[in-house]
């Protein structure tokens, strides 16, 4: 038996030692030497903003105060924490395959055969007097599959990247979180400078409109002076209650980020006081592939792509069975225990080969086979997507600064004209004309100027998220 039992574990290892299945290995993408409109003095610098910890890239205390809050109570990132959890169970619980599977049994059960059956025949052939055929047993039943094609294997290792996956899924929500938030703080601070200049251009316009009634009374201008010096108010009143709106709704939405009741958001900074970080750098292309959670998920996908193919091919294969089973048995229940004449004991192994199901198991390999495929291209894909959005980011960094320093030439040029057309108005050397559209000039190109500024503390936020900044 010994003998058997050696040269079977022998035939086993030389078996499984062979591979049924080849791996892809993850492919190495296509990456420029450097991200496109990336600053000149940072392409030979290595480093990146994305490899300093969140807390020391925003520094205004309001901003992290709500990204600590949201990354602790957020709710999407609680449901991540689950997954890792869950998956965690289970990579745990693969590792059980491996071992032998042990059942306690214990039964006890009579029968009552026919007088007339072969088996009630023999009773009292033998000399039986009870016409009960009474069964006791206890005894402990083993079984177990040899991993002889590497299928426990595959499904270990498809397992360990599963759990590693939610890993990089809890990183890549908690990138994204940290940019939302950042983002509808900015958005915050824009809605408080834009309100504050509706609400300036109120006063201004009221000033204006008191002049022209004056000098309508006194019969200077007509009534459509009067008019167009109303609707103009209108225009910055209407704005007020506009941006009141939206700033609620932007706070509701940084409360609910943060996984609290939609209230108020504190706030002491406003937007001009923030500064636009200079020669930011972006780092290496290469860098991104193992620094972004979506492309290190991609990645792993392959590895789980990979297992599968491996699972489905061993299912092809003959599976080898061993099971044994030891323990007491006896049809009187007061000769149960008795050891040893009551004790049993049977061993036994078999191969058991797919026949009428394996075009199935094929199609399954095939199907495996394609869905790797799949996998390589969505990695490629996701590298592209990573590489793309970085350079989206660094556009938006160069050419907004550009429209900044145009738009507040602009706001400059134009509060001066509206500081003249009042003066030259109240000399009477200006029309009413003259006034209104200098204040609705310099009404929009206000806000659009810190529309912009918005946009460039965003787009650095974005560049921050988009290198795999954020989960730090």
């Amino acid at each position: 038996m010994k003998k058997i039992l050696s040269g079977l574990s022998l035939l086993l290892s030389v078996i499984s030692a062979c591979n049924v299945s080849k791996d892809v290995k993850t492919p190495k993408p296509e990456l420029p030497v450097a991200f496109r409109n990336a600053d000149a003095k940072t392409t030979a610098d290595t480093s990146s903003i994305a490899d300093i910890q969140w807390k020391n890239f925003f520094a205004d205390a309001t901003l992290q105060k709500l990204i600590d809050s949201a990354i602790r109570n957020n709710y999407d990132i609680q449901i991540a924490l689950k997954n890792i959890e869950s998956s965690q169970l289970l990579f745990k619980q693969i590792k059980f395959n491996y071992t032998p599977q042990v059942n306690l049994n214990v039964t006890a059960s009579t029968n009552r055969p026919s007088d007339n059956s072969l088996n009630g025949l023999s009773l009292s052939t033998f000399g039986v007097a009870t016409k009960h055929i009474e069964d006791y047993s206890a005894n402990l039943g083993l079984s177990w599959e040899a991993d002889i094609w590497g299928k426990i294997r595959n499904q270990s290792r498809a397992a360990l990247a599963q759990y590693l996956q939610t890993a990089e899924a809890r990183k890549a929500i908690q990138t994204n979180i940290v940019a939302s938030v950042s983002q509808g703080y900015y958005n915050l601070l824009m809605l408080d400078e834009q309100l504050d200049i509706a609400q300036r251009n109120v006063r201004l316009n009221d000033s204006t409109l008191r002049i022209i009634r004056l000098q309508f009374k006194s019969g200077q201008v007509t009534s459509l002076a009067v008019q167009q010096a109303e609707a103009q108010q209108l225009v910055a009143a209407q704005l007020v209650p506009q941006f009141e709106q939206n700033i609620t709704i932007q706070e509701n939405a940084l409360r609910i980020l943060t996984g609290a009741l939609p209230d108020k958001v504190e706030r002491s900074t406003r937007l001009d006081q923030l500064p636009i970080a200079e020669n930011i750098p972006a780092g290496l292309p290469s860098a991104v592939v193992s620094r972004r959670p979506d492309v290190r998920s991609a990645e792993l996908a392959l590895n789980i792509a990979n297992a599968n193919v491996g699972i489905a091919k061993a299912s092809l294969y003959p599976t080898l069975n061993i099971t044994a089973s030891g323990g007491v048995n006896t049809f009187k229940a007061d000769n149960w225990f008795n050891i040893p004449a009551s004790l049993f004991g049977t061993v036994a192994g078999g191969l058991t080969q797919p026949i009428f199901n394996r075009k199935k198991l094929k199609t399954q390999f095939e199907v495996a086979k394609v869905e790797r495929e799949k996998t390589v291209l969505q990695f490629r894909q996701s590298v592209l997507n990573a590489v793309g959005e970085v350079s989206d980011a660094l556009v938006k960094i160069e050419k907004l600064k550009a429209q900044q320093t145009i738009a507040a030439n602009r706001v400059s040029t134009l509060q001066q004209a509206t500081g003249n057309a009042n003066l030259l108005f109240k000399n009477g050397m200006a029309n009413y004309l003259e006034v209104i559209t200098a204040q609705s000039n310099v009404l929009q190109s206000e806000l659009e100027l810190a529309s912009i500024k918005r946009q460039q503390l965003s787009a650095v936020a974005e560049l921050y998220r988009s290198l795999g900044g954020g989960w730090k």
